[in-house]
């Protein structure tokens, strides 16, 4: 069963029509994947465009249609708002949205094995691309064991991170439940400015208290920004 749009059906425009010099497959297969240009590299994966439009143009515009900075927009679209744009059926909305998710996790396996929970700098980096694209604060939480290894993450809350909405009963009862005797809790600033607030302040200082209490050390509070972050434990913090 397909499930194309009326546009992409009967769309006439194909990469090959393109001329030669400007396609982006044959330039891929002359030069190399790295050679090609944000759009070109979506308009190879999209292999077509829709009436009156090449794939190039559909790509170009799929890139800056809400005046983003090109790729980086293609993390924040859900497939309901792919599929408003002209053009944009279904099946090309599962397209975008996979290349999107394959693109978080390669970036998280790259460093995956240089994660070490001794070092701020690679666990930001691995949970980088899963949370710097969120448009709301996420906080997650990191369970470890007894030799620093991680024995599970969930999340604690979504939206805005205040000291008095997350209480350190439910995040110190996820962690009784693994068994953890360290944390580390993690959280986004969707400006991409990691700066800590007063409020992260308050709500790292109410959960380092109370992990005292209980034997269950916090390790570090991570705020993770756009491809920048800062840890509680480096800056003297903690």
């Amino acid at each position: 069963m397909s499930y194309e749009s009326k546009d992409e059906m009967k769309q006439p425009n194909t990469i090959k029509e393109i001329p030669e010099t400007e396609r982006p497959y044959e330039k891929c297969e002359r030069k190399g994947a790295q050679s090609l240009s944000d759009e070109e590299l979506l308009a190879v994966l999209l292999r077509t465009g829709t009436r009156g439009e090449n794939v190039l143009e559909l790509a170009r515009r799929i890139l800056y249609h809400t005046g983003k900075t090109g790729i980086l927009g293609i993390h924040q679209f859900s497939m309901e708002r792919l599929m408003q744009i002209r053009g944009v059926g279904k099946v090309k909305a599962v397209q975008i949205s996979c290349i999107s998710e394959l693109a978080k996790r390669l970036s998280k396996a790259t460093y995956q094995e240089a994660l070490c929970f001794a070092d701020p700098e690679t666990i930001a980096r691995y949970y980088m691309e899963d949370m710097r694209h969120e448009k709301q604060e996420l906080m997650k939480l990191l369970m470890l064991n007894t030799k620093a290894k991680l024995i599970g993450e969930t999340n604690i809350s979504k939206g805005t991170v205040n000291a008095s909405l997350i209480t350190p009963r439910e995040l110190f009862i996820e962690a009784l439940q693994k068994n953890a005797v360290s944390i580390v809790i993690m959280h986004n600033h969707p400006s991409g400015d990691p700066t800590p607030s007063r409020e992260d302040m308050l709500t790292t200082k109410r959960i380092l208290d109370a992990g005292a209490l209980i034997g269950i050390d916090l390790l570090d509070h991570i705020i993770i920004g756009n491809n920048r972050y800062v840890s509680f434990r480096e800056e003297g913090m903690l």
